[in-house]
């Protein structure tokens, strides 16, 4: 497994999101899927080497090709991300985050709603638990 502070790389989001949707691939579907990114199926068997050996994903052999599947929860991964930046970007405070989100950010209506039923469900919490 990955190091806490091991973050993949913006290239690797690509390939774990594609792995999240599929559960399991080939890096020839891999490819398929992320052709937007237009790699060489080389760029990408280098990828899914890295990130074998950095704990995000694990091979196994079929025939002459190998399936990959992530090793990372995505709740896990993007909850890891998000702990990073806020620690990088708003020295380890949410509060200023979530007034980032709500003032620069276009949020829907319903993400609004969301939003703030979230934030009363956890205020409802915190002082059941004596906060």
């Amino acid at each position: 497994m990955p190091t806490p502070r091991q973050q993949p790389s913006d290239a690797e989001w690509k390939v774990l999101h594609a792995l999240w949707r599929r559960g399991k691939a080939t890096s020839r579907e891999l490819l398929d899927d992320l052709s937007a990114e237009d790699w060489a199926y080389t760029t990408l068997k280098t990828m899914l080497t890295r990130m074998e050996e950095k704990g995000f994903v694990h091979s196994k052999p079929m025939g002459n090709a190998a399936q990959y599947e992530p090793l990372l929860a995505r709740g896990e991964a993007q909850r890891s991300a998000l702990r990073t930046l806020i620690e990088r970007v708003f020295e380890g405070a949410s509060g200023p985050l979530l007034a980032h989100l709500a003032e620069e950010e276009r949020l829907s209506e319903e993400d609004r709603a969301a939003l703030e039923k979230r934030l009363r469900a956890s205020e409802s919490k915190g002082k059941r638990r004596g906060r």
